[in-house]
């Protein structure tokens, strides 16, 4: 199957010199959810709005579903859904004027069931009559979602939906975009909030200073680059580490009472068994031990830090 977005080379030099993307190449699949991952300033709100229409490339090629977002604009648009971080909406509307003059802007008929649901969904149906300066900042992101679902989007961009919002809305933004996913809608989200990315996304791509520096499934992403780590905590504490257990990657942690072991879990000889004979022959007793594996959020600030 095509992919539903194929951005290809694309770049972003803005008057005053600043080059905001550095020569963008990147497919979506339909029907995926993509998290897009970056720092403050590394691209991600440009990408995003250059897909959506409203900034203007300075080369490259973004067809979506077939139509180019520069020379096919209103068809190419027409399959999008944005919700933006700004809330930016008629504070003196109604709820339900909101929703429905959105869905209008893209030529739709009106369907007022469709708004119904799109507004039940987001718990908006009780606030319909309310006037979008009454409402609380938790429901005016909720409305901000329902003007992007309005027009029935096959596209859904959420940039930093969450940011700032209660944590009830985020679990109910998650169950909305699982259930958009479901029914065929491409999801690509940006997201401070790293563990947002690791519960929704089946790929993730980094961004920073205009460069993608990774696109990955996301099980792939932590099983390459994600590390594990034995900790053993000890019977005695340690001052040093022996000279002969300098063949495996340890740190003394928690005042010499811990020793710790990282290694990468997909080698099929992690070093382990080796460790805990040589502990013994040398003495060295431990009470316990764990493991844990690197996060999604270890593994996107190891990539940015590394190109610094």
């Amino acid at each position: 199957m095509p992919p539903i977005i194929s951005i290809s080379n694309l770049t972003k030099t803005y008057a005053s010199g600043l080059q905001a993307l550095k020569g963008i190449d990147l497919e979506i699949r339909k029907g995926e959810i993509f998290a897009l991952l970056g720092p403050n300033g590394a691209g991600k709100t440009t990408l995003i709005s250059i897909v959506c229409g409203i900034v203007t490339p300075t080369a490259g090629v973004v067809p979506e579903d077939g139509h180019d977002i520069v020379r096919d604009y209103r068809a190419a648009r027409s399959k999008i859904g944005l919700v933006p971080q700004e809330l930016t909406t008629d504070m003196f509307e109604t709820v339900w004027a909101t929703v429905s003059y959105s869905r209008g802007l893209f030529g739709r008929a009106p369907n007022p069931s469709h708004i119904e649901k799109v507004l039940r969904d987001l718990s908006l149906w009780q606030k319909r009559n309310d006037k979008i300066m009454t409402l609380s900042g938790g429901m005016k992101r909720r409305v901000l979602i329902a003007k992007a679902l309005s027009h029935e989007p096959e596209i859904l961009f959420l940039d930093e939906p969450t940011a700032g919002v209660d944590v009830e809305l985020r679990r109910d933004m998650w169950a909305l975009v699982r259930g958009l996913r479901d029914s065929g809608v491409t999801i690509i989200l940006t997201t401070h909030y790293i563990d947002e990315a690791e519960e929704m996304a089946e790929r993730i791509g980094v961004i920073h200073k205009g460069e993608l520096i990774v696109v990955e499934e996301k099980i792939e992403l932590m099983k390459k680059l994600g590390k594990k780590q034995l900790t053993l905590h000890l019977q005695e504490p340690m001052t040093a580490i022996p000279a002969d257990l300098g063949e495996w990657r340890l740190a003394l942690n928690a005042g010499g009472n811990e020793l710790e072991y990282t290694f990468n879990g997909n080698e099929e000889r992690t070093g382990i068994p080796a460790l805990l004979k040589r502990l013994s022959d040398l003495g060295i007793g431990f009470k316990d031990l764990n493991t844990n594996q690197s996060s999604l959020e270890d593994i996107f600030v190891s990539l940015v830090s590394d190109r610094k």
